[in-house]
């Protein structure tokens, strides 16, 4: 597979440019050796100010005389022979061969158009058009020649006007048909301002309004083709395609044209970019079709002449290869000799710009009217007439002349309505059409020039031109702004670039039963200054020639899907990619996409990456099992509290509730309640005040707890001194107000902690992403990290104070010794919050909060039950060691 990179492109371009003007320097040289234009003056003929034209060109022509003549190029013959030249003989004329009816169609179309003019009294009054027509044959030197000879005249003989004075030969030229010629043509009449109106010519270079400052056309150009082929790729979704061009200024600027805005556009790529050979060269046809074969590419684009295309289907006939969705360029859509049966396997379906259709009244009749008796002598003047008939009727005049055709004598009355051609056949006016509204422009134009008023013309010194001295640059100025509607209804006008309004109809090749095609108008293409450019398409009408009836997949990667991103391949075209899932909290909602989106902060990515959902939010909720079992352990713990609390207050008369302070039991059993019920503020979603309460709540209420359990220990180490001898004084620092009042200074310690903490930095609500990329973990964050600390750490100190008191007194004699109980419970609770540290900063999210609840309950429950279990077993299960006697260890124990 070939392709052609935008330097290449380039180097094609400026190849197609000198190559022009070599064909220009090729087709001057040898019309000086065949003598075609060039006028020699002889001494002789000097003094008598004559020139006189050495060798006549022989060209296939028509002419009508006329005020005012109008030229014309059309292709009668498509391809010509040359005789081999030599610098020592005589030069041969070329021979035309291969006559083309449309061609000869085209030309009659021009004059048919002219003699509707002159009968129009509205149009040119009082002026009689003629014409000059040439054919081409096919061969750029000799449509070259032919524009020279309408440019400069072809008399035998004339004299030479020292003033310059007199209208020239021909005011205007329509053609020529191909773009490489209309090249060649413009770039030399051009200079001199002469106007051409090409009906078929469609390079976009031409539209170079300072090379080509007299060039016009009805047809639109490759420009606007391009654009109108890719809005039906994109119609379709065809965004892998192939094309192949012909190896001229129309190819290969298309090819330039049609990267350029593919790219652009962002509609496509090309699987492959071939150029067709101008010459029938089967090796290389060979190669091209296998890489059409070998491509993954089901739509081919062609812009090529019927020539090429035939060369092509050949070689595709011969190799079968089917599967291929045909896009034709306007050159070959209508082309009949390629609707054929043998082709429609693989034609069929074609779809193709195609020339705006249009009817054109009156022309079947002037066609009929084309007669020619056997009695006309063989001139220049009949000969395009002599070819149709011989061409027509298969016979030929005597003499033989320019005829191909062998068979019997023409008689000039044979009817043409009884042979079988597509001569007559007006259905599908198209080129004809565009010639129809090139000649009528140029009569247009002609009119508003003799229209002028004197004095308001727009010529140096407000002059107008006149019918004696008219210079086609005048014709130029008048082209420009050419206005009028034809008896269609389409409008034609040029714009700065002499381009007309561009507008084509959309075809389709119908597969008939019989094995023949029709072909069918589908829709139209076209650009307005109001809505732009507009495509139409009646896809219920088109004709698919696949197995499924419908479109077929040409892409070289599918789409992505939501949920994916394009990856480019290294070294593929923009066209070939891979799917790539989107990361997690990325996503893409359309089809193609080239990056993936993040979701907002509180969103993430679906499972499928096609849009965003909430976040899950996690929290300690009291909904899930760790939180039920967590609140319910509080709950627990409170109720306990309370049934403990009862028991001391139903018994607060006996010995075990009086001993050591009952009012710091009371108080040690509602601080313990408190530590239960605060440990409740760490489940439920967090809140501002939650979050500050619960630290707070929790702080004071474990020193209070704490602070009741180290006056006990310090009062049973001053009851134990006193016993001794001289150590009475000692009770006296430890009374009912002593007691109550360092509870309360050792709590109020605890209290201004938070406080300040609360003040200076406050716990908040926090949404945490860091644990989970796809969660939201509601959290309270401590504020300061400091204060948090200060407030554990009081608790600790207390604990620890208060465990090495008990510890202290654990051998004491008495018989129910609270110090060792004491002892057992702090270290408990000590054990507890030193476990507690690292789990909880090793805890992510809610599992920070259950550690810390835990510890709270797991400490809470064992100064419970290590203070509390021993006495309410005494009080309920062995009340006989419920008496002073028993505590004190001074009376028997019964069982």
């Amino acid at each position: 597979m070939r392709k052609r990179n935008s330097c290449e492109g380039r180097r094609a371009a400026m190849g197609a440019f000198f190559g022009t003007y070599f064909l220009l320097c090729v087709c001057l040289i040898w019309l000086f050796f065949s003598s075609s234009s060039l006028y020699i003056a002889s001494p002789s003929s000097l003094s008598s100010s004559s020139c006189k034209l050495r060798r006549k060109f022989q060209l296939n022509e028509a002419h009508k005389p006329g005020d005012v003549v109008l030229g014309g190029l059309f292709e009668v013959h498509y391809t010509s022979v040359f005789p081999e030249q030599t610098f020592t003989s005589e030069p041969q004329q070329p021979i035309c061969k291969g006559f083309d009816t449309l061609g000869f169609r085209h030309a009659m179309t021009m004059a048919f158009a002219i003699d509707e003019i002159n009968k129009n009294s509205n149009l040119l009054p009082n002026v009689t058009l003629g014409y000059s027509l040439y054919d081409n044959c096919g061969a750029l030197v000799i449509g070259f020649s032919g524009a020279l000879s309408l440019a400069s005249g072809r008399e035998e003989q004339f004299l030479l006007q020292q003033n310059c004075l007199g209208t020239p030969p021909v005011l205007g030229i329509v053609g020529d048909s191909y773009s490489t010629f209309s090249i060649a043509t413009s770039n030399v009449l051009g200079l001199y301002k002469m106007p051409i109106v090409s009906y078929f010519a469609t390079c976009s270079c031409l539209s170079n309004r300072k090379r080509f400052p007299s060039f016009f056309r009805t047809i639109p150009s490759d420009a606007f083709q391009v654009r109108a082929m890719i809005q039906i790729l994109k119609r379709f979704g065809w965004t892998w395609v192939g094309l192949l061009v012909t190896d001229d200024d129309y190819g290969l600027h298309v090819a330039r044209s049609f990267q350029s805005d593919l790219a652009q556009s962002g509609g496509g790529c090309l699987a492959y970019l071939e150029v067709l050979p101008w010459d029938h060269d089967p090796s290389e046809l060979r190669r091209i079709v296998n890489v059409m074969k070998k491509s993954t590419a089901r739509v081919v684009m062609v812009f090529a002449h019927e020539g090429h295309m035939i060369n092509l289907m050949e070689e595709v006939v011969r190799q079968n290869a089917t599967g291929q969705q045909w896009i034709a360029s306007e050159a070959w859509t209508a082309a009949a000799v390629l609707q054929t049966p043998r082709l429609m396997p693989y034609l069929a379906g074609t779809l193709g710009i195609a020339i705006r259709r249009g009817e054109i009244p009156g022309l079947r009749e002037f066609l009929l009217q084309i007669r020619l008796d056997q009695n006309n002598s063989v001139n220049n003047e009949n000969n395009m007439v002599r070819q149709f008939w011989e061409s027509t009727f298969q016979c030929r005049f005597d003499p033989a002349g320019w005829v191909e055709a062998e068979g019997p004598l023409c008689t000039g009355l044979e009817n043409i309505e009884n042979v079988e051609t597509e001569f007559l056949d007006l259905s599908n006016l198209r080129p004809e059409y565009n010639v129809y509204k090139a000649v009528y422009a140029l009569a247009y134009a002609l009119d508003n020039m003799l229209q002028c008023e004197p004095g308001r013309g727009p010529f140096s010194g407000h002059s107008c031109a006149t019918l004696e001295r008219l210079e086609p640059w005048q014709l130029v100025h008048y082209l420009q702004k050419v206005n009028f509607t034809t008896s269609f209804g389409d409008e034609v006008s040029f714009d700065e670039n002499g381009d007309a309004l561009p507008i084509y109809d959309i075809m389709t090749w119908l597969r008939l039963p019989n094995g023949g095609c029709k072909v069918q108008n589908v829709g139209e293409v076209k650009r307005s200054d109001s809505k732009g450019e507009e495509l139409t398409i009646d896809e219920s009408n088109i004709f698919w020639n696949f197995e499924s009836n419908k479109p077929p997949r040409s892409v070289c990667s599918e789409n992505c899907p939501p949920g994916t991103r394009i990856a480019r391949k290294k070294g593929e075209p923009v066209c070939c990619f891979d799917c790539i899932p989107c990361s997690e909290g990325k996503i893409s909602n359309k089809t193609d996409s080239m990056e993936c989106t993040s979701c907002p902060e509180d969103f993430w990515s679906s499972p499928q990456r096609d849009h965003c959902v909430p976040k899950k939010t996690e929290f300690l909720s009291y909904s899930e099992p760790l939180g039920i079992c967590l609140t319910t352990t509080s709950l627990l713990g409170t109720f306990i509290c309370a049934v403990v609390l009862g028991i001391f207050t139903y018994h607060r008369s006996t010995p075990m509730v009086r001993a050591n302070n009952s009012e710091l039991s009371f108080l040690l059993l509602v601080s313990l309640k408190l530590c239960f019920l605060c440990s409740l503020l760490f489940i439920g979603r967090p809140r501002l005040w939650t979050c500050q309460l619960r630290h707070a709540a929790f702080g004071i209420s474990f020193v209070l707890a704490v602070s009741c359990i180290l006056v006990k220990t310090m009062v049973v180490l001053a009851v134990f001194k006193a016993s001794k001898p001289g150590g009475g004084t000692s009770l006296k620092w430890f009374g009912a107000m002593q007691q109550r009042g360092t509870v309360l200074v050792l709590t109020s310690i605890q209290a201004a902690i938070c406080t300040a903490w609360l003040v200076s930095s406050s716990p908040a609500p926090h949404k945490n992403t860091e644990y989970h990329n796809d969660k939201i973990v509601y959290e309270c964050v401590v504020g300061s990290t400091v204060g948090f600390a200060v407030l554990l750490g009081y608790i600790g100190l207390l604990a620890i104070l208060s465990f090495l008191l008990a510890f202290l007194a654990r051998n004491l004699p008495d018989n129910f010794n609270e110090a060792k109980f004491i002892t057992f419970s702090m270290l408990i609770f000590c054990a507890v919050w030193v476990a507690f540290v690292p789990a909880y900063v090793n805890s992510p999210g809610k599992y920070a909060d259950a550690v810390e609840v835990f510890a709270i309950l797991a400490s809470s429950f064992g100064l419970l039950l290590a203070l509390f279990g021993p006495k309410c077993f005494i009080i309920l299960l062995r009340p006989e060691r419920n008496t002073k006697k028993a505590i004190m260890g001074r009376g028997t124990i019964k069982s």
